[in-house]
């Protein structure tokens, strides 16, 4: 079968979710197609709450607030950060993403990524989108035909002639791979190890209306994710470099072939090695299969051309430390939804300075804080006992997803913020 329509979307997750949405209310052709079949399994649980003005703006918010309680959604207002060598020495603390500089949202939810993005593309398809589960974009011609369509092959044998193709397929990286557009990341490859157990804490330390990012006792390049659903259960994993993370007691892994054989005791030995988490689930049940991912941070030779667009992380995915992922794809969507819709109209964009450059403010500010994470100077900054009100209002701000609210030095000026913040902590310390 053969179909003319505007706009083609890879991907439909949160980004392609709420960039169809967006196109059809403009009054486009749209059609989303997924390889997956949803609900499918993801990561990258921790929702931040900027994007609840993205989820608002393509009227699936409404939907998500409605089904929360019946779907398991935990409210979340907040990160807290713990670190400590033994029992004796922790530290703890958070920040209140409600207490920001930036005006907005400031709570949000943890979710399931397979039932939540199964509700937003479930929403936009009632919407009006038209959605197919289970095929493939796999065949690209980007040469115009006598209508200024391009041709792509779906995997069903189905002929799709759009005028214009978004890719929002997120790590999946379809027309990256495609088209050979990655180029390595500026980021060290990183591995991360991480499943879903229902956690049975109990301790009173523990907040569940916050994601818990919690740093090895021994190596300060690993840290570990904690982030609770609303039904006793959580999602726990494990990021770090190779060298670090098959060290001491997980050395004899790195040899093996098969580094998903030995997922379990390798995310088990690292978590029951740090004194908080082993102190909060201590009564854990490790029900489910780990899982791993490597070498997901990357970058592209370029984001755009006349006849399609990268869309969020398909372009460039950082590291999870800080929920920055779907953030920023959402975001995305809702900066090429207007620019896409004239593209159609056959008005002139210039995708550089109205996507690509107001995009990369928040991309760059949010690899400030992980390179900063992991170089320790962000990691300082955290656990200073010297804190400004205002400064940590800013902070929040960017933590809670705000990292294109140019008001915020924090974001327009992040590495050198960063860098002078740093150095007066350690000074007053």
């Amino acid at each position: 079968m053969e179909k003319n329509i505007d706009v083609l979307v890879i991907g439909a997750g949160p980004s392609g979710s709420i960039l169809s949405s967006l196109l059809h209310k403009n009054g486009l052709d749209v059609l989303v197609v997924d390889k997956e079949i949803f609900p499918r399994f993801v990561i990258g649980e921790s929702l931040l709450p900027f994007c609840m003005h993205a989820m608002e703006q393509a009227d699936l918010l409404d939907a998500v607030m409605d089904n929360e309680e019946k779907l398991g959604f935990q409210y979340k207002n907040g990160a807290a950060f713990a670190r400590g060598a033994d029992d004796n020495s922790i530290e703890y603390t958070y920040i209140d993403f409600c207490d920001k500089s930036s005006k907005g949202f400031g709570t949000t939810f943890q979710v399931r990524r397979g039932v939540f993005d199964k509700l937003l593309i479930d929403t936009a398809a009632k919407n009006g989108v038209n959605v197919l589960f289970g095929v493939k974009a796999d065949k690209f011609d980007f040469n115009e035909d006598e209508n200024g369509h391009v041709t792509i092959g779906l995997d069903n044998g189905d002929i799709i002639k759009a005028k214009y193709v978004v890719d929002g397929s997120g790590y999946g990286r379809v027309l990256p791979k495609a088209l050979n557009l990655d180029t390595p990341s500026d980021l060290t490859p990183k591995i991360a190890y991480f499943t879903h157990i229902e956690d049975k804490i109990s301790h009173p330390m523990y907040d569940r209306d916050k994601i818990l990012i919690t740093t090895h006792p021994e190596h300060k390049e690993i840290w570990f994710w904690l982030i609770p659903f609303s039904d006793g259960r959580c999602s726990i994993g494990v990021v770090g470099e190779k060298q670090f993370i098959f060290s001491g007691d997980t050395a004899k892994f790195l040899n093996e072939q098969d580094l998903k054989a030995n997922a379990m005791e390798i995310l088990k030995t690292h978590v029951y090695k740090t004194p908080m988490l082993k102190m909060l689930l201590k009564d854990a049940s490790w029900d489910t299969p780990a899982n791993f991912i490597y070498g997901y941070s990357s970058n592209v030779t370029k984001f755009y051309d006349k006849h399609f667009v990268l869309l969020g992380n398909a372009g460039e995915f950082l590291d999870p430390v800080f929920s920055s992922g779907v953030t920023i794809a959402m975001h995305a969507a809702t900066l090429l939804a207007p620019l896409v819709t004239r593209i159609i109209k056959g008005e002139s964009v210039d995708m550089t300075k109205e996507y690509v450059e107001p995009l990369a403010v928040g991309i760059k500010a949010f690899k400030t804080y992980v390179n900063g994470w992991y170089d320790g100077t962000f990691q300082d900054v955290i656990y200073t006992k010297c804190k400004d009100h205002s400064i940590t209002r800013q902070i929040s701000s960017v933590l809670a997803g705000y990292a294109w609210d140019n008001e915020n030095p924090f974001v327009t000026k992040s590495d050198k913020a960063l860098h002078a913040l740093h150095k007066i902590c350690k000074n007053q310390a």
